[in-house]
């Protein structure tokens, strides 16, 4: 299985077709060895259908230029370096939504020309090129934002928390269109939906509002937000996690361009970071 989401290899097929002819997708196929696995070669649309399938239910390793790396690896490889007019239509939107979905971004570096031709200005040319970036260390636990997304899933379908559920649905829905003052929204509703409806099964029976549920929550005789860890804390003046996280998730106005996508990503990884740990929290609460 890839490391790459669904969303992620289509795009990054689609983006390749857009670029390449059919005899050189052919030549692609010839050169992966993937042709063997019954390729439609009935239109562009159907060859993605194809690569993709492949991609994500076999993901065999085949020989590219750097090497030996996963198919996926190869289409991601190819498809960002794809020309300016690749780069300008929704396709491209959907690579980026789904790389970072995947906790990749891409970066443009200066590498040497490997034709190795001198610069007029001496020393060997440059170009520039696109290449793809961890945001966060691998080797760090829990920070696999589809694993993290997945378990989520199991524990609010477990939990009944469909209202929750719908919020998070929605959520990655609109990131994955690029859609991010609609994603934020949603991550928004999901963080203060999940922590109601936990409120109330512990519970809760009030007439308040989010914030008497979450005061609620640190208020137990057996807290379930930790004041120890500044997750809440009765002194409204104290250092707290959860309402300085509501805060956050709650800016004035918004901010155009590539940091609302850089602000999208961080408050997905957050929201569902934080997510995982509460809802983990309370499922071994409530099975106690």
């Amino acid at each position: 299985m890839s490391k790459f989401n669904r969303l992620t290899i289509v795009a990054a097929a689609e983006a390749i077709a857009a670029f390449n002819s059919h005899d050189d997708m052919n030549v692609l196929e010839i050169q992966w060895d993937i042709n063997q696995h019954g390729i439609e070669t009935s239109s562009k649309a159907a060859r993605v259908r194809s690569w993709a399938k492949i991609a994500t239910e076999l993901d065999p390793e085949v020989l590219t230029e750097a090497g030996k790396v996963s198919l996926s690896r190869a289409f991601l490889e190819m498809a960002i370096q794809g020309p300016p007019y690749v780069q300008e239509n929704s396709t491209w939107r959907k690579l980026l939504a789904g790389l970072r979905f995947d906790g990749f971004e891409i970066v443009e570096e200066e590498i040497e020309e490997p034709s190795g031709r001198q610069s007029i200005f001496g020393g060997p040319a440059k170009i520039k090129v696109n290449s793809l970036r961890r945001m966060l260390p691998s080797e760090v636990p829990s920070l696999d934002f589809r694993e993290a997304e997945t378990e989520l899933a199991v524990l609010l379908e477990r939990n009944n928390f469909t209202v929750a559920h719908g919020h998070l649905k929605q959520a990655i829905s609109a990131f994955q269109r690029g859609e991010w003052s609609s994603a934020n929204g949603e991550l928004r509703n999901f963080f203060e939906s999940y922590l109601n409806e936990i409120a109330t099964f512990l519970g809760y029976a009030g007439s308040g509002d989010s914030k008497a549920k979450r005061d609620f929550l640190g208020e137990l005789a057996s807290p379930f937000l930790l004041a120890d860890y500044n997750e809440w804390h009765a002194n409204n003046q104290k250092p707290q996690y959860v309402q300085g996280l509501m805060s956050r998730m709650h800016p004035h106005g918004g901010h155009p361009g590539l940091s609302e996508e850089e602000d999208a990503t961080f408050r997905l990884q957050v929201t569902l970071i934080t997510a995982r740990l509460f809802l983990r929290r309370f499922d071994k609460r409530k099975r106690v």
